[in-house]
């Protein structure tokens, strides 16, 4: 299983446990918007690298 389809697979879990607790548009609030916060916390200059590295070099 490579790390795409595992965090793909969290990413639905996470969603799933969450829906009857808090609901579902909590839940992919949540599922949405932890990635956009780590993202958004990254310093300009590992931004810009994120963005030039292509997606299979991130592997």
């Amino acid at each position: 299983m490579t790390t795409r389809t595992k965090a793909v697979v969290a990413g639905v879990a996470v969603g799933l446990l969450l829906m009857p607790l808090i609901g579902f548009w909590m839940s992919l609030l949540v599922v949405l918007g932890v990635p956009a916060v780590a993202y958004l916390a990254l310093d300009p200059a590992q931004r810009r690298r994120l963005r030039r590295i292509s997606r299979k070099e991130l592997r």
